[in-house]
């Protein structure tokens, strides 16, 4: 369970972790792992509009960070998109479906980058059927057939922020700008439902051994691990590194529901999720892998709407996904909050949140197919 440093401090010996963070003098001054965080900066370094538009759309949110992207170019023009079949979720996400709309998040910051140099994106989707190793979408650029994207500004800032939020809700002219692409909830017994179910859907999955094994085995903790693997989940920076080097923050504390380690990051997200102001949630009638891609679509925009009205989010998957200890609060997520005929896809916390840093990701280099 990832765990900030502006909720820590509240909530674990905050002096004396301070006082071993000062006496780590310089090593803990140079903790930031910049060369997992490149991909930031090197996002429109390219000459090639293809290259161009894939760099900034591996920037993408996505589930664990699993970066599940892969590209091979096609002759001068176009390109063709994978699932990367080493990047699963088999626990939490066993049908592919969270990934999906990661891919489907993927597919939109890259059609919303070409724009920003004129570029229109034709997409066939699933072109060779559905299946292992077939390719999701096949894409062709044309030159100078599209208008920039407004949202193409935003990207560079978009962020999940998993910190708590204002209390204050949204402003009107911001849920109007979003209400195009999910659904917000601002009433406050009906906010006051979900954080319950979102707790107890957040709780169970941190009490299921296979389920939170997952999370845990994708720890990086600290900048060596961020910047052999810069994906899954970072524990990085100054203060993340002082909790390692005490032993409060460890892969077998977080495995352990006795430990105190455990115990921090259980009150640390209540925290969390009791500073939650509003919800987005989107649901759909069809539910298969078509429809799950258009969900990611929809949710890159809702993401970048939210960046540009000021206000942060942080998906919360738990309670949407597909495995049987979850099966109780999916249910409720359903009679909640879909209608007839529909599936409740995504949720997320809304609101007002402090600013955070990038998550780290791999060079677009590598996420390029050959021959």
């Amino acid at each position: 369970m990832p765990v900030t440093r502006r909720s820590a401090l509240a909530l674990i010996g905050g002096g004396s972790v301070l006082a071993a963070s000062a006496g780590a003098g310089g090593f803990l001054a140079t903790r930031t792992p910049h060369a997992a965080l490149a991909p930031w900066g090197a996002a429109g370094g390219y000459d090639d509009a293809r290259l161009n538009a894939l760099s900034w759309a591996l920037l993408a949110p996505n589930p664990h960070n699993r970066q599940p992207w892969q590209a091979r170019l096609i002759g001068s023009d176009a390109l063709r998109l994978y699932r990367d079949p080493a990047r699963t979720l088999p626990q939490t996400d066993p049908f592919g479906r969270q990934l999906t709309i990661g891919m489907g998040c993927f597919i939109e910051l890259m059609s919303i980058a070409a724009s920003a140099s004129g570029h229109a994106v034709d997409l066939a989707l699933f072109p060779q059927g559905e299946g292992a190793g077939r390719p999701v979408a096949e894409a062709r650029f044309t030159a100078g057939a599209a208008s920039p994207d407004p949202l193409f500004a935003h990207i560079p800032t978009r962020r999940t922020n998993r910190e708590a939020y204002e209390q204050r809700r949204p402003a009107p002219a911001a849920i109007t700008a979003l209400e195009p692409h999910a659904r917000v909830i601002t009433d406050p017994d009906d906010v006051a439902a979900l954080r319950r179910l979102t707790w107890d859907g957040w709780l169970r999955e941190a009490l299921t051994p296979a389920a939170h094994g997952e999370s845990v085995d994708l720890m990086r903790i600290g900048r060596r691990e961020i910047e052999a693997n810069p994906d899954g989940v970072a524990l990085g920076g100054a203060f993340m590194e002082t909790l390692a080097l005490a032993g409060l923050l460890t892969r077998d504390s977080q495995r352990d529901p006795e430990s105190r380690g455990f115990r921090t990051g259980v009150r640390i997200f209540e925290r969390v999720l009791a500073a939650t102001p509003a919800y987005a949630v989107i649901t759909t009638q069809g539910d298969d892998a078509r429809t799950h891609i258009e969900i990611g679509r929809r949710w890159m925009r809702f993401d970048l709407t939210a960046t540009a009205q000021g206000l942060s989010v942080h998906p919360l998957l738990q309670v949407t996904q597909e495995y049987a200890e979850m099966a109780p609060f999916r249910a409720q997520a359903q009679a909640m909050l879909a209608g007839e005929g529909e599936t409740v896809q995504l949720i997320a916390r809304l609101g007002h949140g402090p600013r955070v840093d990038p998550a780290p990701r791999w060079p677009l280099e590598t996420r390029l197919r050959h021959g």
